[in-house]
């Protein structure tokens, strides 16, 4: 595709004119439009082989997707750990599907993130995480793959690389554009138009990734010898689930995956055009079935929770005994124990709550985090910033990383002073 040139423009607040014409607000939208244009790249979809504009180089894409991956684990409960073999057969599970994928290179990792939350994701570069809240609404194995063709699809298609292009240009664009219209009266309303306008454009580009990546995924299935019609039982259960709204927690998924029954035909229509596979519905059940063990131990997580939030750390308390009678290896169970002690004032208790979910799971940032800012409050700042700082290699945050600039600077204080 040929590079859209134009003439050189200086600043578009100082030059307000364009081939000798005055510039309108119009025309100096327009300039700014084709300026952007003419840095992009014009690149192919590898999985529809249409000519597509991105910003990102596959190098970026991969090296983007690979720095998000641990942050992104870590910050929605970290990897579930309580059976080891789930998370090797959602990784073969996701091999067999990559295998047949249209970018089969991609370095693909796949893992079962320790959350109730009935979700899945895909980073750039082919990182795929499923919820053991997900796992536990499906029924077969043609189900999980339809989960994960589709979240592959989003891989493969680079569907982040150009979420990630059109982001650049919005937020470009209308900083530009309030540049351009900083002096104008109707400044405040091109801003706010700016900002619905690129709402909607990227709403848009999420239901056309999401019909794309339903089409491609069940073609995937399909070659892995799976059954095409879990991809069309799947979206009959998400709009059964959307339908009756058992929880809030549903509506993360909906928001990046919402149902319809107009998804539902055409995943029927498709599936009738594909050869037949199999639904593997015993091996899976079979896979799951420490999940299924576990889900009252879950659901006492969710009330506890709950009661936290209601400010009630008794009952919270009460809850998490049955939790954690049910499930003892699962340190969050702890961590939120500590929390309601936290509550109660029994900072012992608590300290030792905190110290049994890192026992339990020390490679997760929140149950250091937790010790390490009940160590500070407590006066106990050398072993708060042990804590601090390992929670802070996990994964960053404000509140890890604040209080160890205080614990800095009291040191520092303390040496000049000497």
């Amino acid at each position: 595709m040929k590079e859209l040139k134009i003439p050189h423009l200086k600043s578009i607040t100082e030059q307000r004119t364009f081939k000798g014409q005055p510039m309108t607000m119009i025309t100096r939208l327009t300039a700014l439009i084709c300026l952007a244009l003419s840095v992009m790249a014009c690149s192919v979809n590898p999985v529809t082989g249409k000519n597509e504009f991105s910003l990102v180089s596959e190098a970026q894409e991969l090296s983007i997707g690979q720095a998000q991956y641990q942050p992104s684990q870590q910050s929605q409960g970290g990897r579930y750990y309580i059976d080891p073999k789930l998370q090797t057969y959602i990784q073969e599970v996701g091999n067999k599907l990559a295998a047949v994928s249209d970018r089969p290179d991609l370095p693909y990792d796949f893992v079962v993130l320790n959350n109730s939350v009935p979700n899945a994701w895909a980073l750039p570069g082919g990182k795929i995480a499923i919820n053991r809240g997900l796992l536990t609404h499906l029924d077969s194995e043609a189900e999980l793959a339809a989960v994960l063709a589709h979240e592959i699809v989003h891989a493969a298609a680079r569907h982040g690389a150009k979420q990630l292009t059109r982001g650049t240009l919005l937020n470009a664009g209308a900083k530009a554009l309030g540049a351009a219209l900083q002096d104008s009266s109707y400044a405040k309303a091109a801003n706010i138009a700016t900002q619905v306008g690129g709402t909607a454009w990227m709403a848009s580009y999420g239901r056309a990734a999401e019909l794309e990546s339903d089409a491609y995924g069940m073609q995937y299935m399909a070659r892995a010898g799976y059954q095409p019609d879990g991809a069309v039982k799947l979206q009959q259960a998400f709009v059964k689930l959307s339908e009756g709204r058992k929880s809030d927690s549903l509506s993360r998924l909906f928001a990046s995956h919402p149902p319809s029954q107009e998804r539902v035909e055409a995943n029927r229509k498709r599936a009738s055009t594909l050869p037949e596979g199999k639904l593997y519905q015993a091996r899976y059940q079979q896979k799951i079935a420490q999940l299924i063990q576990d889900q009252p131990a879950y659901d006492a997580e969710i009330d506890a929770i709950k009661a936290l939030k209601n400010k009630k750390p008794q009952l919270a308390l009460s809850h998490l005994d049955k939790a954690v009678k049910l499930q003892p290896a699962d340190g969050y169970f702890w961590e939120l124990r500590g929390h309601a002690w936290k509550m109660k004032r029994h900072f012992d208790n608590a300290e030792k709550a905190y110290s049994t979910a890192i026992a339990k799971n020390p490679d997760l940032y929140s149950h250091h985090l937790a010790r390490g800012i009940l160590r500070y409050e407590q006066g106990n700042k050398q072993a708060a910033k042990a804590d601090l700082q390992r929670s802070n290699q996990l994964l960053k945050t404000p509140a890890a990383s604040s209080l160890l600039s205080k614990i800095f600077q009291a040191e520092n204080n303390s040496y000049h002073t000497q």
